[in-house]
Parts: structure tokens; sequence; C-alpha cells
């Protein structure tokens, strides 16, 4: 019989036997034939690198956002769902996602098949990089854009049923649109003379836009009757937040050239000159109502701008930048009251900021592409827009915005509908659970610790809400009666509402401001 030590060298060999056969075949021949420094340009291969690294610091630049524009009692479940999203995805894209959207041997022109499952044939393909750093690359895409869809559940949400949603989000809706656009046999890659969609404005910015105002339906409105003073509980995190996602923004644009080369330096500056103008243009459209300078308006223009140049910053020239930046930040700015209008509580207003500046970019696309531009990297070929005199890009644009918004919206509903009806998974909170805030009820942790949460928390309207709802009543008594009692103060003549007050007016606690 096998000693221990025998059958420890068995399982070893095995596994290593497996390991080779399944994922590291390609990379064994690279290293018997000793070209593993020759194969790829370690220069491109860093430029890639970086490029990842600041795409992945758009994660928590969207966490600090969305905390900075909920309530405190909300504050770090924001932060949690969307590093939690981004973890989801990354499974998933090495699971099934990156074969799906990226595979080069589909039959198909709407998704890719199983060839590269679990990375298998990813590491050996030659070239001046390797495909795994443009699988890295490509993998944080997808967590970003789960990241700005998660947003929708603030206030009201559960956890645990939005990681199942993204899981599955992931695999129907980004993988498909994405394969379209961007894999050589997708639809929209090849209809006609081609979708002009350089960095995501459909699988990053209209699919997280449409998605996240889907999930918002199915989800239900906040209970605002009962807590009218709704703002953002910390404008400094908001900017913060922003800062991050526009450093972020440069990698994810301008890595998209994936070389270091005048198109990718081109990108980058279209990006800064699209979210400085956008910038300004929504604080003024706000100094209107107020006559105030306004950091969340500042943010809301930078941001909004920014996502119109994830389609077009390689693609237009600078001059068209500017006027793209003031046009959507305006569009944006008055989008917001979609959500009014549609009868959505789509709290921090993804719609509008993402999913119509999305729109924006690729209609600017159409009118404004120029081929020299789209040309830059010196490989790719394109005939432009309307400055090219290419006038069917338009009503190609216009398809693609149609399909990609279609699909996403009417796939995110329905998969948020089934979800939510699985036992465990409803998809939002109980009302008192929304009352204590989602930090306390799915993490049981707070951004600022126990005493924060107290100013948001007794911003009641007292009279019709405290007395003629018993569950709302019962919490608050319970919220203050525990706070009483880590002050060591007397309960026995305590009055649970001598503490209330009514603002004096509603607050709107989205981003926009308008």
């Amino acid at each position: 019989m096998m000693d221990s030590v025998e059958i420890a060298k068995a399982v070893h060999t095995a596994i290593v036997t497996v390991s080779q056969k399944v994922y590291l075949s390609p990379a064994i021949d690279l290293v018997k034939r000793q070209v593993w420094t020759e194969e790829y340009d370690s220069g491109i291969t860093t430029f890639i690198i970086l490029a990842s690294v600041f795409v992945f610091l758009m994660v928590p630049g969207l966490g600090f956002l969305y905390s900075g524009l909920a309530r405190r009692k909300s504050a770090l479940s924001m932060i949690f769902i969307c590093l939690g999203a981004s973890a989801v995805c990354e499974f998933q894209w090495y699971l099934w996602g990156y074969t799906l959207a990226f595979s080069s041997s589909a039959s198909n022109n709407f998704i890719g098949n199983l060839k590269n499952v679990v990375f298998h044939d990813v590491l050996g393909e030659s070239g001046d990089y390797p495909e795994l750093a443009f699988a890295l690359f490509q993998g944080l895409f997808l967590q970003v854009t789960a990241a700005i869809t998660v947003g929708c559940i603030a206030e009201r949400g559960r956890l645990l049923p939005c990681l199942v949603f993204i899981f599955f989000w992931a695999t129907i809706v980004y993988c498909p649109i994405a394969y379209w656009v961007w894999n050589g046999n997708g639809w929209a890659f090849n209809w006609k003379s081609g979708v002009l969609d350089f960095a995501g404005g459909g699988p990053v910015e209209i699919v997280s836009g449409f998605s996240a105002f889907a999930y918002s339906y199915v989800l239900g409105r906040r209970k605002e009757k009962y807590l009218i003073n709704f703002r953002p509980h910390n404008v400094s995190m908001v900017t913060l937040g922003t800062s991050l996602l526009w450093t972020g923004w440069m990698g994810f644009n301008g890595g998209t050239a994936l070389y270091p080369n005048l198109k990718a330096i081109y990108a980058i500056i279209n990006t800064n000159l699209s979210a400085v103008f956008g910038a300004f243009t929504w604080v003024l459209l706000d100094w209107r109502m107020e006559k105030k300078f306004s950091s969340v308006a500042f943010s809301s223009g930078a941001i909004s701008a920014l996502v119109a140049a994830t389609p077009s910053s390689g693609c237009i020239p600078f001059w068209a930048s500017i006027i793209q930046g003031i046009v959507t930040s305006v569009v944006c700015n008055f989008s917001t009251g979609l959500k009014v209008l549609l009868r959505c509580d789509d709290s921090l207003d993804i719609l509008a900021e993402h999913g119509m500046a999305g729109v924006v970019g690729l209609i600017f696309n159409a009118l404004f592409g120029q081929d020299w531009v789209i040309g830059l990297d010196g490989a790719t070929e394109h005939e432009g827009g309307w400055l090219s005199h290419n006038w069917k890009q338009l009503y190609i644009q216009i398809a693609y915005i149609l399909a990609c918004a279609v699909w996403s919206f009417g796939i995110s509903y329905i998969l948020a509908f089934i979800i939510n009806k699985i036992p465990g998974l409803q998809l939002r909170t109980s009302e008192s659970a929304e009352i204590r805030g989602t930090d306390e009820d799915q993490i049981g942790e707070f951004a600022y610790d126990y005493v924060e949460v107290r100013r948001e928390f007794f911003d009641w309207e007292t009279n019709e809400v405290y007395e003629n709802n018993p569950e709302v009543r019962q919490a608050i008594e319970n919220y203050q009666l525990n706070d009483l009692k880590q002050k060591n103060i007397d309960l026995k003549n305590s009055d649970p509402t001598k503490d209330m007050k009514v603002p004096a007016q509603p607050v709107s606690g989205s981003i926009s401001s308008s």
C-alpha cells in the first residue's frame, strides 16, 4: 500500500497535470520556446495594466459618490454594494463572462461561445500584449458597469438579492451587448459601416442607466411620505467620489486605445474637455435657483459629461468635446425629471446621469465623428460621421441605442421580477428596516457609528405619520429607548416624541439639485 507521502505526491502530480492541460498548455509551449519576454511588448503590457488599475479606482469612487448622496443611515451599505457587485463580476468574468463577450470562434452575431470558459486558452495567444491583459482590462469595465447599476437600491434594497441579480445580469445583459459592438463577430460591429462606440456608450452607460431604472421599477418607491427631509448627507464624499471617478475615467477612455499612442492621449484630452465644460454648465443651470455655487451640481455635470465622452472620446475632435460637455449637461439636468414623469424612484438619477448621457455621446459620434480622429491609432478604419460626410451613421447609431436600451431594460426588469418572487430573495427591505436604515438592517455597522444616525432619524412628520402608523411609531420609540439607555437616562418620564421636528420643506436627495 502507498504511504501518505506517496499519496500526496500522486495527488500533486495529478493536479499539476490537469492544470497544465486545462490552463497552461499554451504557456508551457511559450516557455519551451523561451519567448516569454520576446513574445510581448513590455511597454504596451504595462500600459494596459496601469489603465486597469486606474479603471478599478472608479468602483470605490462610485461607492463614495453614492454614499454621500444617500442618508447617513444607508451610507455604508452603498459602499458595500459597489464593492460587492465588483467582486461578483470578477468571478462571473473569469467563469464565463469573458468568453461570452470576446470569444473569437463564435458562429453567431449575438453572443459568444464557451471556448474560453475559466480563461481556457487565454494565456498563450500571440500579439503585442497578452490576451490575459486584455481580459483583465475588459473585466474591469464590467465591474464598473455593475457598480453604477447597483446604486438603484439606495435606501430600500436588500444586498443579497441585488448581488444575485448582478451575476445573472452580467451574463444575459452586459455580455451580449459587449459582444454586439466590441467582438469582431457582433452584429453592431459589422452592420453597414459599423457602430461608433469607442469605450462603452452602449455596454457601460446605456446598460447601467436603463438596467438601474428597470430594477427601480420592480423595487418600488421609497416611503418619502414619511421622511420628507431628504438631502445628500455628505457633499465631501460626493466630491471625493467624483474625483476618483474622473481619475479613473482617464484610464477608462485612454486605456481603450490599448496602446500608449496618440489616440490614447487624444481620448484623455477629449475626456477632460468634456468634463470641465459639463461641470460648469450644470453649476450655472443650478445657479438660477439659489444664486450660489453647488459642489453637487459640479459633480453632476462632470460625471454626465464624462459618461458622454465614453463612446466619443476616440471619435470626435477637441472642439466637439466642448460642445458635447455643454449639451450633455443641459440634457441630463432636465432628464432628472424623467423619474417624476415616469413615476419611478430612480433615487440617484442613474438613468439621467448615465443612460441619457450615453445616448448623447453616441449621437455626437454620428454628427461629429471624423475618420482622421478614429484612425489616430494607425490601425482603425471607419468612415466617421456627418463631418466626414457619412450620413448613414446617424440611423446606425440610433438603431444601436434603441437595441441597447430595449434589451437592457426589458431583460433587467424580467430578471429582477423573477428574483423578487423567489422566497428569501425579495428585493426590498421591510418598512421598519427602511426606517432604521439599510446599514443597520443589512450590515449591522454604520459609516459614522451610532450617534450619527440621529439627525436623520428624528426628521419626521410627527402628527399623522406617528399617530396613524403603529410600525413607524414602534420603530421610533425603540430607537429612542436604546439611545436613552446608552446615555444612562431615567426612562420613567421620557417622552419619545419630544425631540421630533418637522422640516420646513422637502429637499431633493438625488444627484441633481434641480
